[in-house]
C-alpha cells in the first residue's frame, strides 16, 4: 500500500463546515428517527414531539390532609368563643333542606364528596355530639372554600402541554408524564456508534493483566474512553475487537460497522506512517473530506463519508461499496455513514471526541452542542503554541489570594493522566503563537466551579505522601488537593508569585545542614512563612533488582560504566546530589546521564526499570513501587512551606488536621523509607527585614 501523506491541514471551522455539508447533503444533519419507549426506559432521552396531557392531575377533587370534608359556608360563624358543631355523615343530599351541617371523615388523597368544598385538619377538631345526640365534630375557626383541597387539574389539565419537543427527560418529567396519563413517550432514536481500534501492537487490558506486557505492546483503552464518551452523550457504543494493521481487514471491519451503525469511529492509523491505512480505507469505501485539522492535540483527524447499499440474499443482509455489486441482486440504497478517523494518541482521541463527536450526537438527539461552564483565570506560565493551530491546553485551576489561576500541565498527546488531572481546557487560537504568563484566559471547565473554590494548590517537590494526602482529603472533606511537580525551588518561586497555597520542599543548606530555612529567606523575603514537617525520608540510589553494578556510595555516580538519570534543576534531590558530589570533587561532566532530567521520583524509578539508566537518586518508596532495589545514602526532611495567611485559613484546616490523624500516619508509615515521628511539627521562619534581604 502506498504511503499516505496529509491531503490538507485545514482550520477547525473549515473542517467542520466540510463535514456538516456532507452530512446535510445526505440528510443526516438533523435528528435521527423516532421511536416510542416506555417511561421506565426514557430517562435521559430526548422528546421527539410535544407531549400533551391525556388526563387531568389530579382527575378529581382530593383531600390534601387527614381530616373532615365540610362545606365552607357551614363554618363561617365559628370562633374561639362560638364553636360550630358539624354532624358526621356517610351520605348527604345537598338538595334536601335538612338544616344539617355535614362533615365526612377523609384521609389525604381521598376524593371529596360532591357537596363538600373544604377540609378541616383533624387536629383542629374535637369530637362532640350534636343537639340530637349524633356524632359530630366541633371547630373554632371558619374555613375558606377549597382549603386543604387539591382541586381537579391543580397539577395539569387534560390537553395541557406537559413537555415540549427536544426536551431531555429527567426523573421528574417521567412522573409528570405518568400522572398525565402516558405510559410511553416518543423520543429520538439513540445514535449507534461503532468504535474500531486498529493496531498490530495493541493488546487488551485483560490480556495484559493475564500475560503481562512486552516491549512494543500497547494496552488498548482508547475504545473504552470513546465508548464511555458516546454513552455519556446519549449514543449507543459498540466496541469492535482490535483490528490489526492490514488494509483489507480494516476495510472489512468498516463495511460491517456501516451495516447497522450511524457513525464509525476508526481509531489510530490516521497519521502518515507506512501502516496508517485509515485514509485509504475511507477513500476506497466513500469520500475522504478532511485529512488533517489544525488543532493540537488531535492534528491527524480524518473526516469522511462511507457510501453503502444494502444487498438482500435470502434472510441475510450484506453491506458493500456500490461498485462491488452486480445484478440481479435487489438492492436498497442506504444513507452514507459518516466516519471519523480518530488519532491514536489517547489525549488526541479524547479531545477529538469532544470536538467532533459530541456536537454531531447532540444534533442527532435534537440538542445543541454541550457548553461547559467557563471561568476567567490568569495563566501562571507562558504557553507557546504552533502558529497555525488551535491549541487545546490542559490546565489545573485554583483560587489563590482572591485570584483564579490556570496552571498548564503536561501537554504530551500520549499523557492520558493529564486529562485526569485537568480541571479544564484553555483554547489558544490560531496565529496567536501562545499566551504569556499573566494573561487572562477563558477556561472551559471539566469540574463544577465549587470544586475549584475548595481546591488546595501545592506546587513544588514531588513526594508520594502528597498522593495519600489527596486521597484522605477526598474521603474526609470537601477539599481537593491539586499538585504540580516543579521541584523545591520552583515551589518557592510559585509562592513568591502567589500561585500556590503551599509548596513541598527539601532544600539542604550545605553550610548549616538545615533544610529549607535559608532558601526560604532568600526567595521569600519579608513573608511570614510557617514550615510544617511532613515526613523524614531516605534518599539513595534506585537500582535494578540485585544491584548488578554494585553501587554503594556517592562516588559511584562518576564510574564510567554507570549510566545515571537525574532530577531537574531546582529539585531538592538534585541539590543534594550536587552537594555530595561537590564534597568529593566530582563535576557534572564526570557523570554519565547527568543531563537527563526527570520531574518525579517515580519517573526516575521508571527510567531504571526500563533499562535506560543504571541508577538514579530518589526515595526508597519509589524504588519499592516498581520492585527495584535501593541503596540508602542519606536521611532528609521534607517540609510543607505555607504562607502564614493560608496556614491560618479554613481552606487548609482539613489538610493540617490530617497530619495528626492516626489512620493517615499509619498509611504513611506503611510506605518504605518514611519516618513519621516529625510529622506535623511546625515553626515560623524568622525572616529578615526587607532591607536586610
Amino acid at each position: 500500500m502506498e504511503r499516505k501523506i496529509y491531503l490538507e491541514d485545514i482550520p477547525l471551522d473549515e473542517a467542520w463546515a466540510a463535514w456538516r455539508g456532507a452530512l446535510a447533503a445526505a440528510g443526516l444533519w438533523r435528528p435521527l428517527g423516532v421511536e416510542k419507549v416506555s417511561l421506565a426506559e426514557a430517562n435521559g432521552r430526548t422528546t421527539a414531539t410535544a407531549i400533551w396531557a391525556r388526563l387531568s392531575s389530579p382527575h378529581y377533587h382530593a383531600s390534601a390532609m387527614d381530616g373532615f370534608a365540610v362545606r365552607a359556608q357551614d363554618t363561617h360563624a365559628a370562633t374561639e368563643t362560638n364553636p360550630v358543631h358539624l354532624t358526621l355523615v356517610e351520605d348527604f343530599d345537598s338538595n334536601a333542606d335538612s338544616g344539617l351541617h355535614p362533615a365526612k371523615a377523609v384521609n389525604t388523597g381521598h376524593p371529596l364528596p360532591a357537596w363538600a368544598n373544604s377540609v378541616v385538619m383533624i387536629e383542629h377538631t374535637q369530637p362532640v355530639a350534636d343537639e340530637h345526640g349524633r356524632a359530630a365534630i366541633e371547630i373554632r375557626a371558619s374555613l375558606p372554600p377549597w382549603q386543604h383541597v387539591r382541586a381537579m387539574g391543580e397539577d395539569m389539565v387534560a390537553t395541557e402541554l406537559v413537555l415540549p419537543a427536544n426536551h431531555t427527560l429527567r426523573p421528574v418529567d417521567l412522573g409528570a408524564l405518568a400522572g398525565s396519563g402516558h405510559t410511553a413517550v416518543p423520543v429520538y432514536r439513540r445514535p449507534r456508534v461503532a468504535i474500531i481500534p486498529t493496531g498490530s501492537e495493541l493488546i487488551t487490558a485483560e490480556d495484559a493483566a493475564r500475560d503481562g506486557v512486552r516491549p512494543g505492546q500497547i494496552i488498548e483503552y482508547n475504545s473504552l474512553v470513546l465508548a464511555a464518551q458516546v454513552e455519556n452523550w446519549g449514543g449507543q457504543p459498540t466496541r469492535w475487537p482490535i483490528v490489526p494493521d492490514e488494509f483489507e481487514t480494516i476495510q472489512t471491519a468498516v463495511r460491517e460497522a456501516a451495516a447497522n451503525h450511524d457513525l464509525i469511529l476508526l481509531n489510530a492509523g490516521s497519521s502518515a506512517g507506512s501502516e496508517d491505512y485509515t485514509a485509504h480505507v475511507v477513500q476506497s469505501l466513500g469520500t475522504l473530506l478532511v485529512h488533517g485539522v489544525a488543532v493540537r492535540p488531535g492534528h491527524p483527524v480524518i473526516l469522511g463519508m462511507i457510501d453503502t447499499v444494502t444487498r438482500w440474499q435470502g434472510d441475510k443482509v450484506q453491506v458493500d461499496h456500490p461498485l462491488t455489486l452486480s445484478p440481479p441482486h435487489p438492492v436498497t440504497p442506504s444513507p452514507p455513514r459518516p466516519i471519523l478517523g480518530v488519532p491514536g494518541y489517547p489525549v488526541s482521541a479524547a479531545l477529538t471526541g469532544e470536538i467532533f463527536v459530541e456536537p454531531l450526537l447532540a444534533r442527532w438527539r435534537g440538542q445543541p452542542p454541550y457548553q461547559p461552564q467557563t471561568l476567567t483565570a490568569v495563566l501562571t506560565r507562558k504557553v507557546v503554541s504552533h502558529t497555525g493551530d488551535d491549541d487545546f491546553v490542559r490546565v489545573a485551576v485554583g483560587n489563590v489570594g482572591g485570584r483564579t489561576l490556570a496552571t498548564p500541565i503536561s501537554r504530551g498527546a500520549g499523557v492520558i493522566s493529564s486529562l485526569v488531572r485537568a480541571d479544564g481546557i484553555v483554547r489558544i487560537p490560531r496565529f496567536s503563537e501562545g499566551a504569556d504568563a499573566g494573561t487572562a484566559v477563558t477556561v472551559h471547565l471539566y469540574r463544577p466551579a465549587h470544586e475549584i473554590e475548595n481546591s488546595i494548590l501545592v506546587i513544588g517537590s514531588h513526594d508520594l505522601t502528597l498522593d495519600l494526602l489527596a486521597q484522605f482529603l477526598a474521603e474526609r472533606s470537601n477539599r481537593r488537593l491539586v499538585s504540580a511537580n516543579v521541584g523545591s525551588l520552583g515551589g518557592l518561586v510559585a509562592l513568591r508569585r502567589s500561585e500556590a497555597h503551599l509548596a513541598g520542599s527539601h532544600l539542604l543548606d550545605p553550610e548549616t545542614g538545615e533544610y529549607n530555612v535559608s532558601t526560604i529567606r532568600q526567595y521569600l523575603p519579608g513573608q511570614a512563612i510557617v514550615l510544617v514537617t511532613l515526613v523524614g525520608r531516605e534518599q539513595g540510589w534506585i537500582v535494578p533488582k540485585g544491584n548488578p553494578k554494585g553501587l554503594s556510595g556517592w562516588a559511584d555516580a562518576a564510574r564510567p560504566d554507570v549510566q545515571m538519570v537525574n532530577r531537574q534543576r531546582g529539585a531538592g534531590t538534585r541539590v543534594l546530589l550536587d552537594y555530595e558530589l561537590g564534597k568529593l570533587g566530582i563535576t557534572p561532566e564526570q557523570v554519565r546521564g547527568y543531563g537527563r532530567e526527570e520531574y518525579t521520583h517515580l519517573a526516575v524509578a521508571a527510567a531504571v526499570a526500563s533499562g535506560t539508566a543504571d541508577a538514579g537518586l530518589g526515595i526508597r518508596a519509589a524504588a519499592r513501587a516498581l520492585e527495584l532495589d535501593f541503596v540508602p545514602l542519606a536521611h532528609e526532611q521534607y517540609d510543607l512551606v505555607i504562607p502564614q495567611v493560608y496556614f491560618e485559613s479554613d481552606l487548609l484546616r482539613p489538610l493540617l488536621d490530617l497530619l495528626h490523624d492516626a489512620d493517615f500516619r499509619t498509611a504513611v508509615a506503611a510506605m518504605p523509607g518514611y519516618d513519621i515521628s516529625p510529622m506535623g511539627h511546625t515553626h515560623l521562619v524568622a525572616l529578615p527585614l526587607m532591607d536586610d534581604a
